[in-house]
């Protein structure tokens, strides 16, 4: 036998139909619960296993090949889900878009994708036909979610029951394309990134840890993080690899919503953005309401206000892990153990095996001492992005280093501390005021519930800060009091020229504080 010969070890696509094809053969009985207006929809990843199948058979017959696009504008329910997994068994890419966007954005999303098929939710059948009118790209519409069908659109159940077929899934190389995301755009153009089979699968290996999601089949889930951005944070591959209980919550994501699927099925892990739990605890409050199966509660996406972290830990009697992450790492970067005990300060969290963080200057060089200094972020492993979806050049430096935008510092434990983005930094009279430093310190107060500090041009210094406060429920803003809070704590010439109380802060359509709104609105 010669060396070329031997192969000590069996040939394992790393394909994400393995996840599905897992939970169904596993843990076949494990629920997946979509919220309905009058009774939950309930099926098991065995029953979802065997109708993503027969979707992936009916959408070959169509004429759809590996590598074609599959477009899906939909919320977090079942029918979603089985488009992600029939689409991506077979080979196709699945390319989620964003419900809150515009029809422009979207329209040049669909174009730059070159998507060839089209599925919509509940809701968003017009979108869906204003799309399929600008796009000629795109050859048919699917209507999701129980959505009639009419003469130029399909409904999804008749569809599968008309031309479903079983198909063989992963006769495809593991670095296939499975997924595309288009970045959100707060930080210039919306730009493409497209998630392989193998990227995607070692990223659920990562998010599995211990000291990550740490989900185990004892868990229900909660996805209260959209599935048409970055993964949906990769639960809907975690969770079957595992044969966690899923729980999706539809469009509805308001506190009575999320209280009554969390008691009605017994939700463990709760994992979305924080003004989702904001949502929640004001529920909670105004009813007396509690939460007893909830043990943990995930968030990202943006930052927190410490105040509400303690919130949480205090009402919900859970233990919130912090999280950061981007589009472009697939999304999960950095995660908080969830051992910690509560009041743990622990910034983001750490990085889990398979990603790799680096500080730089403002230059590019790589600082000398890492720990405990404010540097420019840069990122590489097995998830994160290279290039762009259609992009001639690389995203990466010549060391094939990510440049995430964000500013940070790793403390003597290893957690990343986030210490804003270099946009959003205020350049005051020359000099430099960093609005994280502002809003961590503000949001600490108990009367806060949202908090965002902006630059306003101005004559003199270029830009002055100003501080927009969206107060706790039946709080009002104090101006005099969150001044006084800040004397002493950042310098003088950092304190905002003014403080102005919002009803409701504005947010993105990824659920982040919209800070290109204020700005809009207040930085003139």
């Amino acid at each position: 036998m010669t060396t070329s010969d031997f192969r000590p070890m069996q040939d394992y696509a790393l394909t994400v139909d393995r996840f599905l094809e897992h939970g169904a053969r596993w843990r076949p009985t494990a629920r997946v619960v979509t919220a309905e207006s009058k009774d939950d929809r309930r099926t098991t990843y065995a029953e979802l296993r065997e109708r993503a199948n027969r979707l992936s058979g009916a959408l070959l017959d169509q004429g759809l090949r590996q590598g074609d696009r599959v477009a899906t504008l939909a919320w977090n329910t079942q029918h979603h889900l089985e488009i992600w997994y029939g689409a991506m068994g077979a080979g196709l890419v699945c390319h989620t878009l964003n419900p809150r966007l515009t029809l422009q954005h979207l329209t040049a999303m669909v174009l730059e994708a070159g998507d060839r098929w089209l599925a919509v939710g509940a809701g968003l059948a017009d979108l869906g036909r204003a799309l399929m009118a600008a796009c000629p790209c795109l050859e048919a519409l699917v209507l999701l979610d129980d959505q009639p069908a009419d003469g130029a659109a399909l409904g999804y159940e008749d569809f599968l029951a008309a031309h479903g077929r079983p198909a063989v899934w992963g006769q495809f190389d593991e670095t296939a394309l499975a997924g595309l995301c288009f970045t959100s755009g707060t930080t210039g153009a919306p730009k493409g990134v497209a998630y392989t089979h193998r990227s995607n699968y070692l990223h659920t290996v990562r998010s599995l840890q211990a000291d990550a999601m740490a989900l185990t089949a004892k868990d229900s889930v909660l996805v209260a993080v959209p599935m048409f951005h970055a993964n949906a944070w990769g639960l809907p591959f975690a969770a079957p690899a595992v044969g966690a209980d899923m729980v999706l919550p539809g469009r509805d994501l308001d506190g009575r919503n999320l209280a009554r699927l969390i008691n009605a099925h017994k939700v463990t892990l709760a994992v979305g953005v924080p003004t989702v739990w904001l949502g929640l605890l004001d529920h909670l409050d105004a009813t007396g309401e509690d939460t007893p199966s909830l043990r943990r509660v995930m968030i990202g996406g943006s930052s927190c206000p410490d105040s509400l972290i303690r919130r949480m830990e205090t009402r919900l009697g859970v233990t919130v892990q912090t999280s950061w992450g981007m589009t472009e790492l697939s999304p999960l970067g950095v995660v908080s153990p969830p051992t910690d005990q509560p009041g743990a300060a622990i910034g983001a969290g750490r990085p889990p095996l398979g990603l790799d963080l680096r500080l730089v200057d403002e230059t590019g060089e790589v600082l000398p001492e890492q720990r405990n200094r404010v540097g420019r972020l840069r990122v590489r492993g097995h998830s994160v992005t290279r290039q762009y979806f259609g992009a001639s050049e690389p995203a990466v430096d010549s060391d094939g280093w990510f440049d995430t935008g964000d500013l940070a510092l790793i403390d003597d434990d290893g957690a990343l501390h986030l210490a804003g983005r270099t946009k959003d930094l205020i350049k005051s009279g020359g000099e430099w005021i960093n609005p994280v430093e502002i809003e961590e310190i503000v949001g600490a107060e108990p009367g806060v519930g949202l908090v965002a500090v902006i630059g306003r041009s101005h004559p003199r210094w270029g830009e002055r800060p100003v501080m927009v406060v969206e107060p706790a429920q039946g709080q009002a803003v104090d101006a005099t009091q969150l001044r006084d809070r800040l004397k002493g704590r950042v310098a003088d010439w950092w304190m905002p020229d003014e403080i102005i109380p919002v009803e409701t802060m504005p947010l993105a359509a990824t659920g982040k504080i919209d800070k290109a709104a204020l700005r809009a609105t207040y930085g003139g």
